[in-house]
Parts: structure tokens; sequence; C-alpha cells
């Protein structure tokens, strides 16, 4: 908890908004995705999933195989509490739908399909092919059945850990968007970090969730950062958006959003 909370005194102190960033490729993303105020379709859809989320009677028996979970002792989770503690939120949700709206994402990848709601917020809008893997089945199976009744035909749900999914990815698959939010782990995360790259191409974005969750995660997030097929990345503070673009100058952002 000290750790998050004086991690998160720094971001405040480095952290800028659009006023400053001599980039036009992010000057462009902060004042036409990330403050952009038009109310887009799928804001209404992804409401209403979360709404039926928290307000579910549902119980389930969780297996963790990640870092394990800061809100929850034990595996038996209602579906109301992951909602509300451990999904995605609803101004993160609206900042991705904005992200897939911009980047006209077609094809995307998530690791960690948890009950759903961040895979609603990729692939709502019914444009996005989105493969989501989950390890733990009891989630996977709730997340598929609320797919089904949203008839959100274009995602595909993987019951699978995240290492024996990327190893069974089609070498020439290439995504748009990849978003990592599940194990929280430094050493997993630049792992799945560099099996990921064979699967991009110049303009992919890659989301890492929780960069600043654990020393090992923001120590994860500055090798990232360094790696040199990186060219551009926002620290947002709760994500890490990471940009491969050649014909960007190498530079990294701290941005508020």
């Amino acid at each position: 908890m000290w750790f998050k909370a004086k991690a998160y005194l720094k971001f405040l102190w480095h952290s800028k908004n659009q006023h400053g960033i001599h980039s036009p490729f992010v000057y462009h993303l902060i004042t036409r995705c990330f403050y952009n105020r038009d109310d887009l379709k799928v804001y209404k859809l992804w409401d209403t999933v979360q709404k039926q989320a928290l307000s579910s009677e549902e119980i389930l028996e969780v297996e963790d195989v990640g870092a394990g979970s800061k809100v929850f002792k034990g595996s038996v989770r209602p579906v109301s509490k992951i909602a509300k503690y451990v999904s995605i939120s609803r101004k993160r949700a609206r900042l991705m739908i904005r992200l897939v709206d911009y980047l006209s994402v077609k094809n995307a990848l998530e690791l960690g399909t948890s009950i759903g709601l961040g895979s609603v917020s990729i692939a709502g809008n019914e444009k996005v092919d989105l493969k989501t893997i989950e390890a733990c089945s009891a989630t996977s199976v709730f997340a598929q059945r609320q797919f089904d009744k949203l008839k959100l035909t274009k995602i595909t749900s993987v019951n699978s850990s995240f290492a024996e999914s990327l190893v069974e990815l089609k070498s020439e698959e290439k995504f748009d968007l990849v978003f990592i939010d599940g194990h929280h782990d430094g050493e997993a995360t630049l792992s799945y970090f560099e099996s990921l790259l064979k699967h991009k191409h110049n303009d992919t974005l890659f989301i890492f969730d929780d960069i600043h969750w654990s020393p090992s995660m923001e120590k994860a997030w500055e090798m990232i950062k360094a790696h040199q097929e990186v060219q551009v990345t926002i620290d947002t503070f709760q994500w890490g958006l990471v940009f491969f673009r050649k014909e960007q100058v190498k530079q990294h952002f701290v941005i508020r959003v």
C-alpha cells in the first residue's frame, strides 16, 4: 500500500497534460483521444454490463495463478465484488474505448479476461476481433456467458495460462492492440512482452496494467521502456502504453489522464 502511494506521489510530480508535449503523434493522441469528450456508443453498452455485474449475486471459485490479489484473501469471490474492486474501472474502460476508436483497432489480444469488462471495452463496438485469455476457468466461463448474451461473436475466449496460449499463437498473427491485464509479476511480464514482440507491427499498441503495482513491476516497466524496439512510452500510472513506431524519436512521457 505504502509503495503504491509513494509511486503515485512521484507520478504526480513528473506528470504533464498536453502542454509542453513536442511530439505531434503524442500531442494528437492526448488531445484527440485521451481528452476526447464525445459520447461514444460503446460507453452505454459498457455501463450496462458493469451495472449487471455489480448487481450480480453469483459467486465464483477463483483460481489465482498470478501475483495474487491485494483485495481478496480467499478463492470464493462474489462477481459484484470483482466488478467493484478488481475489474477495469469505468474511467479506464472509457479510455480503452477511445483508444480502440482513435487507433482503428481491428485485431486485439487480451491477457486476463476476468469477468469480461475489459473485453467489452475493447470489442464492444463489434468491429474488433478479440482473442482474450484467462487461466481461471470459473471467470472464463462467466465472461463467455456475458459475451453470448451480448451477441459479441467477434470475441474468442481461451481458457489457458498466458504462457501456454502465447506459444500456441500462429507466428503470422499480428495484433493492433495487446492488453496485458493479469499476473502482475515483473519477470512474467517481461517474458510475455518478449513473446509478443513477434506479433506486433509498426503501429501496434501494447498496454500494461498496474505498472506501479510492485518494485518488480516498476523494474519490468523500466526494462520495457529501454528495449531497442520500443520508441514511445506513456506512463498514465495505472497503465503503461508502448508504441513501436519506427518513425518516432525514442521518448518517454508521464501523462495525467
